[in-house]
């Protein structure tokens, strides 16, 4: 009721940091979290109250209340994406470190590379320790890829950054197979099994007429950055909290038989 009372009728120059004082509060009485805590909600309540407010965008206190209603929301690779769009956070190496750890729990080494190099690149400080965190993040990696190369004696591993996955080959030509029945090839070619079958060779493309009529979109052909530029848009709700309880109203309980 107190903190309540202070964000209802808060007067200062600085909001975020009831917010913070609020938030620090609920995680030491309610450890557990749960209902009573209710920490999801205070998070998301904080959010909206403080969104758009941009003398905060590069401020630490701000970062960390975002990535803690990240670990609230069922999808945080999303909202590390939205923080980046509206540059919030982006000379913090707060968020590239967890956002790289959240790739690499999922497996993704390459991206969580990328997002590495893009920390390094805007010098988003801590440097020393964004720096320090790569290299534990390499060094992981490296294991993983010598534990790999025992497993596979004939050497042709091509390394845990650089691996491919076998893609379909879109717009080809179809070949009869059998008397009977016609069967549409796959043709493998993403990097891993051409490494592994050098002799294979995709199928050619169909040739379309010079007609301008409409375009056709060939997937072989699309080449772009590993992480798009997103541009940043308008927000119309935060991410949907993981686990939320059910809120009911109060009514009578002795009503019905």
């Amino acid at each position: 009721r107190e903190f309540e009372a202070e964000i209802r009728f808060h007067s200062g120059d600085d909001p975020l940091g009831v917010w913070e004082r609020y938030i620090k509060w609920t995680e030491q009485t309610f450890p557990g979290g749960g209902k009573d805590g209710n920490l999801a909600a205070v998070l998301e309540r904080a959010v909206r109250a403080l969104h758009g407010q941009q003398r905060y965008y590069k401020d630490p206190r701000y970062l960390n209340l975002w990535l803690k209603f990240g670990d609230c929301c069922n999808e945080p690779l999303d909202l590390y994406s939205y923080l980046r769009s509206q540059e919030i956070g982006t000379t913090l190496a707060l968020l590239y470190i967890t956002w790289a750890e959240a790739l690499e729990a999922r497996g993704s080494f390459r991206k969580a590379d990328l997002i590495f190099q893009e920390g390094l690149q805007r010098k988003a400080e801590p440097l020393d320790k964004l720096q320090a965190h790569h290299k534990q993040f390499q060094a992981r990696v490296s294991r993983q890829t010598l534990l790999a190369l025992e497993e596979s004696p004939s050497g042709d591993n091509m390394g845990l950054l650089e691996i491919a996955e076998p893609q379909r080959s879109s717009l080809a030509d179809l070949k009869g197979r059998g008397k009977k029945k016609v069967r549409a090839p796959i043709s493998r070619v993403g990097d891993a099994v051409k490494a592994m079958n050098p002799n294979s060779q995709p199928l050619p493309s169909l040739q379309l007429s010079n007609t301008p009529s409409f375009a056709v979109f060939d997937e072989n052909s699309v080449s772009g950055p590993e992480i798009p530029t997103l541009t940043a848009q308008s927000w119309p709700a935060p991410p949907v909290p993981r686990a939320k309880e059910n809120e009911l109203s109060a009514g009578p309980w002795n009503s019905g038989r």
